[in-house]
């Protein structure tokens, strides 16, 4: 993992536990964990294994024992250098890049989640060995970044392609542009291998993506890319509606195998969670798709233009590393002077056994400072910071801009029975959608049991006024069986829809006036409130109103020790940030 990210950012994920989470607070704000980036028990062991399988699927393909290499656990595209993001902690795709780099002049990166891929394009922003193309959705969106004019720099500069979006992007939009631009890219770059992305938020439905991207549509982007028969990793990435998710990623991989798949899903545990349809198969909606044939051409031609600006498969010098030993050096624990000899890698692995075998309560040797040694500027405060310190000044938590959440772009379009079920404890909801002929008939029982307790309550009222509560009796018997079918589609003591899970519901079928069973005599009337037999039944209550009294404040004071350890946190990443830019700029400026 440290092969990009840096130690103390690793050694954190690896010691911090939601039990010991308020000890580390400071490292939260500084690494930005906590936020949509939650700890949680086998943290570190899920981020090996995420890190692992690329790791080794492109190892595997750097050794030729397989052509595609498929890791649905990896895909976490936004995590950075020191930085965890949008539900990623450790970037196991530049991990991966960075293996296949050890044998692969160049390797192209493809991203087709609806989020950008930020952290992989600034892992390699500034280097031509690493082509990134990302497809994705731009404006007021996480992560915010991803503009057509971010191209790259110094040695990188038209290296970074990105392809900004509007909602609605449907299938015959998305493969107009995808293969063009990936068949240009094939063109100029001539990558050895290709690393690509499958996020499965950019599917029709999902929760918090906004495309409209069938199944199809979202596998015909694999197929095309295993067409090109270049060495490939494929990876998983986003997704929040798991039973597409799942649906799309099994049939990508029969795909990926030469192997094409029915629509029939065997029968096994989780057989109904893919209800009502229990087909492999995830459809497009009705959204409207805002990407006009005008603009995605637009913005097409000025991709092929940044890709005619770049050298035609720029190359790199590939130098076979020797294995014999670089250096050869007198064995120190040679006490006869015979001539022994110990190269670097003996020599580092007999100083290494021997640190680990002194007494702990011993002196550091310098051998043992130099391998803990960091720069002196690496963590310095600004002078403004000293002095606001100097002065007592403390900053309070939250006077900066929220930084942006996954979570707070959420698809206003998606199955309105979503959230209620995510509630409930049921993980992949239902789909309760009705079709057109059952709405239909649902919407005209509606309207009839409106018009009849429209009809009641008049009766009711001229029985109060004349005093006579059996005038009320006709009325009732007339619109009995509209009452009686109202009755039956919403019951007056039925449990809150938040505290189990929805079904699919049934159509409604009316129910006529033979079919409706007469109340006792002694029954007392709902409709007449001044009853006064009996107690007063209490209605239900309202599910919105339950959730809205008993959902915690948002804003929950902190207390001073650790809002100020996590505000120093968040200083010490914003500076670091600015020191990169600056770095980068300069770079820039020096290459250009």
């Amino acid at each position: 993992m440290t092969q990009f990210h840096t130690d103390e950012y690793v050694d954190f994920l690896s010691k911090v536990t939601p039990d010991n989470m308020d000890s580390y607070a400071k490292e939260q704000g500084k690494y930005n964990v906590g936020d949509d980036c939650p700890v949680f028990d086998g943290l570190f062991e899920y981020c090996g294994i995420s890190a692992g399988g690329s790791m080794e699927g492109a190892a595997r393909l750097n050794r030729q024992k397989c052509d595609v290499a498929v890791n649905w656990a990896g895909g976490l595209h936004h995590a950075k250098k020191s930085e965890a993001s949008g539900f990623c902690y450790i970037n196991d795709i530049v991990l991966g890049i960075i293996e296949l780099l050890r044998f692969k002049s160049r390797v192209l990166y493809i991203d087709i989640d609806v989020h950008h891929g930020d952290g992989v394009e600034e892992a390699f922003y500034s280097t031509d060995r690493v082509m990134t193309c990302s497809f994705h959705k731009y404006g007021e969106y996480f992560p915010g970044t991803g503009e057509l004019r971010d191209i790259g720099v110094g040695n990188g500069k038209n290296y970074a392609v990105n392809f900004p979006l509007r909602d609605g992007m449907d299938d015959v939009a998305y493969k107009s542009v995808f293969e063009p631009i990936i068949a240009k890219i094939m063109e100029f770059f001539r990558p050895d291998a290709v690393v690509l992305q499958c996020g499965g938020d950019s599917l029709s439905g999902d929760r918090l993506g906004c495309f409209n991207l069938s199944m199809r549509g979202h596998a015909n982007c694999v197929k095309y890319v295993k067409s090109f028969n270049l060495p490939t990793l494929v990876l998983g990435g986003g997704g929040y509606t798991m039973r597409n998710v799942a649906r799309t990623w099994a049939y990508e991989t029969g795909q990926l195998v030469g192997q094409e798949m029915g629509p029939e899903l065997p029968y096994t545990d989780y057989y109904e969670y893919y209800s009502p349809d229990f087909e492999l198969d995830v459809r497009p909606s009705n959204m409207d798709n805002a990407n006009s044939p005008e603009y995605l051409e637009k913005i097409k031609l000025q991709v092929f233009e940044n890709l005619s600006r770049t050298r035609f498969a720029p190359s790199v010098q590939m130098t076979d590393v020797p294995r014999s030993p670089l250096v050869v050096q007198p064995n120190e624990n040679d006490p006869d002077n015979e001539g022994d000899t110990e190269d670097l890698d003996e020599r580092e692995q007999r100083l290494d056994d021997k640190d680990d075998d002194e007494n702990p309560d011993s002196r550091y040797t310098e051998r043992k400072w130099d391998a803990r040694i960091e720069r002196d500027d690496e963590f310095e405060d600004s002078d403004d910071e000293e002095m606001d310190a100097l002065l007592g000044v403390k900053k309070q938590p939250g006077a900066e801009p929220r930084r942006p959440r996954i979570t707070d772009h959420k698809n206003p379009y998606a199955d309105m029975a979503e959230g209620s079920l995510a509630e409930s404890g049921t993980t992949t909801p239902l789909d309760t959608t009705l079709p057109p002929a059952a709405a239909q008939a649902d919407q005209m029982v509606v309207d009839r049991a409106q018009a009849a307790n429209a009809a009641v309550g008049d009766a009711i009222m001229a029985a109060k006024a004349s005093e006579d509560p059996r005038a009320v009796q006709p009325a009732m018997g007339e619109e009995v069986a509209s009452n009686g079918t109202q009755r039956a589609r919403s019951p007056q003591n039925a449990p809150s829809t938040t505290a189990q899970a929805p079904v699919a519901e049934p159509e409604d079928v009316e129910m006529g006036e033979d079919d409706v069973a007469e109340p006792p005599a002694n029954a007392p009337n709902s409709n007449n409130t001044q009853a006064g037999v009996g107690p007063t039944a209490t209605p239900p209550t309202d599910p919105t109103v339950a959730e809205t009294t008993t959902t915690a404040p948002e804003d929950i004071e902190m207390g001073d020790g650790a809002a100020e350890a996590k505000e120093e946190g968040r200083q010490e990443r914003d500076a670091e940030d600015v020191q990169g830019e600056m770095k980068r700029e300069g770079e820039a400026g020096g290459i250009n």
